[in-house]
């Protein structure tokens, strides 16, 4: 049997103030880290014991993995890290409230951005200082790779391929595996393994810092899927995903 756990990053500063965050770096709150080490401590409990793990290259998904692994015992672990597990960048709405946003251009549009498979917020400009090609962190990468908005459909075809290419096939010579990213770049991989309709994907919210087990037998076929903690608790989380962008 073979695990890989997803896990979305702790509660940041922005999911906080209710803003669109995409690729702005930034940090945990107090919440944000607790979920973290409750996150690691279910884990630990559960018997997982990781071999490697990947994240990406924003500190709310560093930091979360960071608290994970130190609560594990497992700071010795290889870590990799890589922009293609970025969040899905929202473009122009980066840093904007949500339900200021909502109230501005309405309730659907908004849920077209956020939410839809293909439509994609506005672009950032290329002088714009939240562009992505501008930022240090991203020095190296070819520029014509690092996007200024995206949909989620983007987001799948950046971080899919390295799902396919190297986390996937890890699983040969690592049991347990454990990935810490964002809700974009999880959904995107949990469309893939569910077989999940472009429709239906719209409909899935994956709370902060709640582990999402999935079980793959000896010819690495998916075979079992469940989430880690109290259900009735999972399902309010998510609830409170979903109702975020009208400020519920």
């Amino acid at each position: 049997m073979k695990r890989i756990v997803l896990l979305r990053h702790g509660e940041s500063t922005w999911n906080l103030e209710n803003r669109f965050t995409g690729w702005t770096d930034v940090d945990l709150t107090k919440k944000g880290m607790s979920e973290a080490q409750k996150a690691g401590e279910l884990m630990k409990e559960k018997g997982l014991n990781f071999g490697i793990v990947y994240t990406s290259y924003l500190k709310r998904a560093i930091k979360t993995m960071n608290l994970v692994l130190d609560t594990m015992n497992l700071n010795y672990i290889p870590v990799v890290k890589e922009w293609r597990l970025n969040e899905k960048h929202y473009g122009i709405l980066q840093g904007l409230n949500k339900k200021e946003t909502t109230a501005k251009y309405g309730e659907a549009q908004v849920q077209l951005w956020r939410r839809s498979y293909d439509v994609k917020p506005p672009h950032l400009t290329d002088d714009d200082p939240r562009n992505p090609r501008l930022d240090a962190i991203y020095k190296g990468i070819d520029p014509s790779l690092l996007p200024l908005t995206e949909s989620l459909k983007d987001t799948i075809e950046r971080s899919l391929p390295y799902w396919q290419t190297t986390i996937a096939p890890s699983m040969a010579k690592y049991d347990e595996i454990l990935v810490v990213a964002h809700g974009n770049s999880l959904r995107g991989i949990i469309k893939y393994l569910k077989n999940i309709s472009d429709d239906a994907i719209s409909s899935l919210n994956l709370p902060t810092a709640v582990p999402y087990v999935f079980e793959f037998d000896d010819n690495l076929k998916l075979v079992n899927d469940y989430f880690l903690g109290d259900p009735e608790e999972i399902r309010k989380l998510m609830e409170q995903v979903a109702n975020q962008a009208i400020g519920v």
